[in-house]
């Protein structure tokens, strides 16, 4: 079983083309199309139905799928471990992470990553929508909220506290809520996606329903709509520690409540054989953190 086929199997699954497979690999649609079916050949089964249109993995192609990651993560390790120049992690790294916190803290990162290891390539998804992370084949996701797929394996990065906060500007016009009930006299910003905000309330978790004139698809949005003095919203610290320093935004703390303290996390579909292109891509990510976070309590 040659090991480039697997590599190659891989991408396809991801892209469910042939084209852009190639395109990727730096080869053409049909040596992709030969190598797959010696790959076919030498397993005895038919990974993929090929159409004009698009490409499927069948059921063997998808029982195939986890041990084809494992061989691939394994070869590349083999690899990494008698490399004569010992330039660092190799291979693509494919991870997902949230706009507003991929934005700020993962994006600025990535330059220097790639400088210390220029046998890395990374391929970056900024989303805020629940993502299969195993069915698009990434090796890392970074997510700022509560977890959900039981079929990962979640590893804690980082506290995320969350805030509420708006401009000086509404709180001067609107006033400031101290507690819950007040809160609820407001117009609240929120994600589309998020139709309750999370309270600490007496060392219980409560959920409190907001509404109001806007709601956005990510947090970029709300982040925009709050500077602009439309309403309150609950944000990741992470997302606005910039405007609060900068007075843009101001935090909000009421008598009766405190919101939910949230993790940031880092999500595998599993730890066997963990890349070294994952492994420094997440020491990297939390050495950027702690010093974001040594800044300010610094002041």
């Amino acid at each position: 079983m040659n090991l480039k086929d697997i590599e190659l199997f891989l991408m396809v699954s991801q892209t469910r083309s042939l084209t852009q497979a190639a395109r990727r690999l730096g080869t053409t649609p049909m040596t992709v199309s030969r190598r797959l079916a010696s790959l076919e050949e030498d397993l005895g089964v038919r990974l993929l139905h090929r159409t004009t249109r698009a490409i499927a993995l069948t059921d063997e192609g998808e029982e195939f799928l986890p041990y084809a990651r494992t061989l691939a993560e394994t070869g590349e390790s083999a690899r990494g471990l008698f490399s004569p120049d010992k330039t660092g992690a190799t291979g693509q790294l494919r991870l997902t992470a949230p706009t507003g916190f991929g934005r700020r803290t993962v994006l600025p990162l990535l330059p220097g990553l790639m400088e210390h290891n220029p046998g890395l390539r990374i391929e970056f998804q900024l989303s805020d929508n629940l993502t299969d992370i195993v069915g698009l084949g990434f090796d890392v996701a970074i997510r700022i909220a509560p977890l959900r797929d039981s079929r990962l394996v979640a590893h804690r990065l980082a506290d995320n506290p969350r805030v509420l906060c708006a401009s000086p500007g509404y709180l001067a016009r609107a006033g400031t809520p101290r507690t819950l009930s007040e809160l609820h006299q407001h117009n609240c910003l929120r994600l589309s996606s998020v139709v309750q905000w999370s309270f600490l309330i007496e060392g219980h978790i409560s959920s409190l329903s907001v509404d109001g004139r806007f709601s956005g698809s990510d947090v970029e949005g709300v982040r925009t709509l709050c500077v602009a003095g439309c309403g309150i919203a609950q944000l990741s610290e992470w997302d606005v520690r910039e405007e609060l320093a900068s007075g843009e935004l101001v935090a909000i703390t009421l008598a009766d409540a405190q919101p939910q303290m949230l993790g940031v996390w880092a999500l595998f579909p599993t730890t066997r054989h963990l890349p070294a292109r994952v492994t420094v891509f997440l020491q990297a990510l939390q050495q950027a953190m702690q010093t974001q976070t040594r800044k300010k309590a610094e002041g």
